[in-house]
């Protein structure tokens, strides 16, 4: 059960991150532009999140990985 929610929330993590850096880059696109889409976040602040949450889900799965292989079973 508890591998399930590791692996759901390590797919919606994983999106979210890959959303929040597409619109960190279209951000920064609209900046140069003179224009702007989020007025709360820097693009540079986006990105950071972005890799915040990249690395979370490598943790994550990092930590299956590791679970898989202390127990004998396939990773």
């Amino acid at each position: 059960m508890i591998d399930k929610l590791v692996s759901l929330v390590c797919r919606v993590f994983f999106v979210l991150a890959f959303i929040v850096l597409i619109l960190g880059i279209v951000e920064k696109i609209a900046n140069l532009n003179g224009y702007t889409l989020t007025r709360v976040y820097q693009p540079e602040r986006l990105l950071e999140i972005s890799i915040s949450l990249a690395v979370l889900v490598m943790v994550l799965l990092l930590r299956q990985i590791r679970d898989a292989v202390r127990s004998g079973g396939r990773a």
